[in-house]
């Protein structure tokens, strides 16, 4: 039991790593947007999700691989918290460009854009906060997604259901208890991070449409 726990909270780490996040979410607005509101162009998506990835992920590990092997860093999760500040640095780098894309070339909605400034926001948040604390990453990343679903739903004015709710809540959990099973983190950490993650994806859009 316990080796399967290890197993399944290894592969959670790896396939919610906070450099894919991005990439899940915009693939995830274009699938959505298309069948809610009208069809986005294919070449348009193809250039929203791999300009994405390229520069929310690509640029970053690349940057974090170098690093590994001039031995900077110990692995490809940065489990040191000593270590994480360069490539912070570089996430923060890319995701400004990511920003760029979005809203100067892709022109995408006002709660899309919201949610792009947000994240880069947070990722450099974190890297501030991680010189003093290790607040994690992983449920930053999974909390801005789901802040940025919501910002979404908001801007389109569709309301989520609870099971889709109920699902998405279940999966935060779970990944908070695989981190600290792990003792990548404590769970004031994870917490922390899942908070961080939706105050600068959802919060900042909500205000926006009460004050407007």
């Amino acid at each position: 039991m316990r080796k399967t726990i290890d197993i399944v909270s290894k592969a959670l780490s790896i396939l919610l790593y906070p450099l894919f996040v991005p990439t899940y979410g915009v693939a995830l607005f274009c699938v959505a947007f298309s069948r809610q509101v009208i069809p986005l162009p294919f070449v348009w998506s193809l250039t929203a999700v791999i300009g994405t990835f390229l520069l929310t992920c690509a640029l970053p590990l690349s940057a974090i691989w170098i690093m590994m092997r001039r031995g900077e860093v110990t692995d490809m999760q940065i489990n040191n918290a000593s270590e994480r500040t360069i490539p912070y640095l570089y996430s923060v780098m890319g995701f400004a460009f990511w920003c760029y894309l979005m809203i100067s070339i892709l022109q995408v909605p006002l709660s899309i854009r919201f949610v792009a400034i947000g994240a880069t926001l947070a990722i450099g948040t974190v890297a501030v906060i991680n010189k003093w604390w290790k607040i994690s990453a992983h449920l930053t990343g999974l909390g801005g997604l789901f802040g940025g679903v919501m910002s979404y739903c908001m801007g389109i004015g569709v309301i989520p259901s609870w099971t889709a709710l109920i699902i998405w809540f279940a999966l935060c959990v779970v990944l908070m208890y695989a981190r600290v099973y792990l003792k990548a983190h404590t769970p004031a950490q994870v917490c922390a991070g899942w908070l961080l993650g939706i105050s600068f994806t959802f919060l900042p859009y909500c205000m926006y449409l009460y004050v407007a």
